[in-house]
């Protein structure tokens, strides 16, 4: 089977047969190239979608990264990512095996297809070349062969003549002679010429077209294997990765089976435990006999009296309560103005109330007189400090002790601080010791460097070791303290200390159960320091001597009588005039004043409010 016998006279189709199976590769080569695109474009994808995901780093976010889910989750990202790279391997290894090689060979089969053509096309314009040749000898062989006989006619008719010379007749004989000699030597041409053709065309279609046409098959088959070849490597480039791929899955779906649901439960606890018991019981509270209000009542600490003289100490009173509360009612009271009022105990806010608030449960006295109650007694100094610092706390100054957290949240906290400041030591003192190394280097070899030229960073480095072993041992004293305190496992943890169970005044109790239960951070108070309770009330009194009251910025007439009954709030009668010290904040509210020791929070719709010119401008 050869194209060169079979396919002798079709050299049109072959030219147009090879021209399609190259734009066939083209074709494919095409394809294979959109295909690599394809991979690069869904791995770019794969690794934004990884990225999209990924936790940022010193963020929240990070801090979440820790339960088994999450960490299943950050693995399954991070095979994803690799996921993406075998792709992009299936994108190279496709460009460089398939494209790169295929391109390169349609150029040389373009250059092989072009030479071999061109032998065709010259091998035919050969013959018929020849055959030009051989039919110019054959009309001249003829054109010579009818002039010989008309010569021969024309001697014969003059032969015949008797009217016509001798002499003409022998010139029309020689006429004749010379054309007979002339188509005799036509007839040889044409003859010579003939079997020069044949010989010439038996080459042509025996030798010279078989064997061009036998290397264009040859060419041919190439490319169709070569073809075929770059199909079984497409398939093989994607088998190659299989494994890797693979391996990417299990370990997803390794991940997928560390989740650990008890671990995870765990670690919420351990997260957010606060180290706190339960509340206890709510007492009674009978209001049908006469109850006199102490500072325990007030708003200045969260537990309630029983209406006994003596309050239990050990009794779970309603201050207790504190976790679950969003505001402490004496933060929002000696905060800044810009804080709303407390809301009224029955009610969602005071704006949310038109009527006013809810019938009284017993009578408030005014907001001064229980502050100056609270100035003048004196083992008040440890909620004094717990007061300072939880105000400090809303200003947004977190305390180094980190005493704003729970006893079990801040424990962690300062056993993360200890863990960072060790490894801040070993780092310093690994850059310690290299430099020592160095400087006994120079010692050694002084051509090498100068050994002085390290000691000021010696130097340096040992006062940020001990710098460092200075907060160390800071915090460790506080994570002792902490320790100390927390109830061991197992143990029912105690609501208050030895030393305020020997305490019987009211307001000790009431300080000491604002030191266990306030949300201000009061809790982390040193056991060492409640001593200091005894310490006398002017010391105290120093810590209010700058505090002024607030100017007034206009005043008000009583449309309506209203009748405080909640803490923070102050009775006004209708048609009373009184002071203006804050305006209403967006909450329903206005702060007024009668005098010096009468001031609170009354409903804005409940007064008529006459700014002052300038606090209007303000």
């Amino acid at each position: 089977m050869s194209w060169g016998t079979e396919l002798w006279d079709q050299f049109d189709n072959l030219e147009k047969h090879t021209q399609w199976g190259i734009d066939v590769l083209e074709k494919y080569i095409k394809f294979v190239k959109e295909r690599t695109e394809i991979e690069l474009s869904y791995a770019k994808q794969l690794r934004n979608l990884s990225k999209k995901y990924q936790p940022k780093k010193n963020s929240k976010e990070e801090e979440e990264y820790r339960y088994t889910s999450t960490r299943a989750f950050l693995a399954t990202l991070n095979e994803m990512n690799d996921y993406a790279g075998q792709h992009e391997v299936i994108s190279e290894n496709m460009t460089s095996l398939i494209t790169a090689e295929l391109t390169r060979y349609v150029q040389e089969l373009k250059q092989e297809r072009k030479s071999h053509f061109h032998d065709g096309r010259k091998a035919q314009q050969h013959i018929e070349t020849c055959w030009k040749q051989l039919e110019a000898s054959k009309r001249r062989f003829e054109r010579d062969c009818k002039e010989a006989d008309r010569a021969q006619q024309y001697f014969e008719k003059m032969d015949a003549d008797i009217n016509v010379t001798k002499a003409d007749v022998e010139k029309a004989r020689q006429q004749a002679q010379l054309r007979h000699q002339m188509a005799e030597d036509s007839k040889a041409e044409y003859s010579s010429t003939l079997q020069k053709f044949n010989s010439e065309q038996h080459e042509h279609y025996y030798t010279h077209i078989p064997n061009i046409f036998q290397k264009i098959q040859e060419m041919e088959e190439r490319r169709i294997v070569r073809i075929g070849e770059s199909m079984k490597t497409f398939a093989e480039v994607d088998r190659q990765v299989i494994p890797i791929i693979g391996k990417c899955l299990d370990e997803i779906t390794k991940a997928a089976e560390s989740v650990d649901h008890k671990n995870d439960s765990q670690m919420v606890i351990e997260a957010f435990k606060s180290g706190f018991e339960p509340p206890g019981d709510v007492d009674f509270e009978d209001f049908t006999q006469p109850m006199k209000r102490t500072v325990s009542e007030s708003s200045l600490s969260n537990s309630r009296g029983d209406g006994k003289s003596e309050p239990k100490f050990g009794s779970k009173s309603k201050g207790k309560l504190w976790p679950f509360i969003k505001k402490n009612k004496l933060m929002s009271l000696l905060t800044s103005p810009h804080q709303p009022p407390p809301p009224p105990p029955a009610s969602a806010s005071p704006s949310a109330v038109p009527n006013g608030p809810q019938s009284p449960k017993q009578q408030k006295e005014p907001l001064s007189h229980r502050f100056n109650e609270f100035m003048t007694s004196k083992p008040k100094i440890h909620c004094f400090r717990s007061l300072k610092r939880g105000l400090s706390l809303k200003l947004g100054a977190g305390p180094e002790d980190f005493s704003n957290l729970p006893p079990e949240q801040r424990r962690k906290k300062l056993q993360q601080k200890v863990d960072e400041l060790n490894r801040d030591i070993q780092k310093e003192m690994d850059s310690r010791d290299a430099l020592t190394k160095m400087k006994d280097v120079y010692i050694k070899n002084p051509q090498m460097g100068d050994a002085a030229s390290v000691d000021h960073r010696l130097a340096e480095l040992g006062q940020n070791i001990e710098k460092l072993r200075l907060e160390v041992q800071k915090f460790e004293g506080w994570l002792a303290e902490v320790e100390g305190r927390l109830p061991a496992r197992g143990e029912q943890p105690r609501r208050q200390s030895g030393v305020y169970e020997a305490q019987n005044a009211s307001g000790v109790n009431s300080c000491a159960q604002d030191r266990e239960s306030s949300p201000d951070g009061s809790y982390t108070e040193e056991q060492s320091q409640e001593t200091e309770m005894k310490v006398p009330a002017t010391d105290f009194d120093d810590e209010f001597d700058d505090e002024e009251p607030l100017p007034t910025i206009g005043t008000c007439k009583a449309l309506y009588t209203f009748e405080g009954q909640n803490e923070g709030t102050i009775s006004v009668a209708e048609g009373e005039m009184l002071y203006v010290i804050e305006e209403d904040k967006g909450d329903g509210w206005t702060r007024i004043r009668r005098n010096e020791d009468e001031e609170g929070y009354v409903p804005t719709s409940y007064v008529e409010v006459y700014l002052d010119k300038n606090a209007k401008d303000s």
